[in-house]
């Protein structure tokens, strides 16, 4: 995906979402199936955003009552950005140390595994780390990209790069 591409849906999400909806700006992620939308919301007054069971309470109360007020709010904009951007749309909230998907996509990604990865996502199942292969495999991506996080995050800015270089360079005719 091209980064203006991200750019020009981030703005757009950006401007249709009520300012009143969340404390600072909503975090907009961008692939080819989906649109994840997460905004934080105030925890209530009076509670600190601490890791006591209180504050955890609170935070998901309040995520619970956002997702409750806005569900016909965030439809509309959703089918709306569905219809213009062809992709799904997902939401989710922040308070305090608290973080909800109210929806995502799980997109199916096919895949070919020799018999050593296969073995690993076996023992992942038979150890009851995972319930299927696919889960499994789920598992394994989530870990690297939680260990490797400063190194993906180069790579795009560097895939970002390069892309602008392309679409500043001479026109193919």
């Amino acid at each position: 995906m091209v980064q203006s591409e991200h750019e020009t849906i981030a703005g757009w999400m950006h401007g249709r979402l009520p300012d009143e909806w969340f404390t600072e700006p909503a975090s907009v992620t961008v692939d080819r199936d989906e649109i994840l939308v997460v905004g934080r919301v105030a925890l209530p007054d009076g509670v600190a955003d601490d890791d006591s069971a209180e504050s955890h309470e609170a935070a998901l109360g309040r995520i619970t009552r956002f997702r409750e007020e806005t569900r016909e709010q965030r439809i509309r904009i959703a089918r709306e950005a569905e219809r213009r951007f062809e992709r799904k749309v997902s939401w989710g909230a922040v308070s305090g140390r608290s973080r909800v998907l109210f929806t995502h996509v799980a997109a199916p990604v096919m895949t070919r595994l020799r018999q050593p990865e296969r073995q690993v996502l076996d023992t992942l199942v038979e150890a009851g780390v995972a319930r299927s292969r696919a889960d499994a495999l789920a598992w394994c991506v989530r870990l690297v990209g939680e260990h490797t996080e400063d190194w993906l995050t180069q790579l795009r800015d560097a895939m970002t790069s390069v892309q602008r270089l392309r679409e500043q360079g001479p026109t193919r005719t």
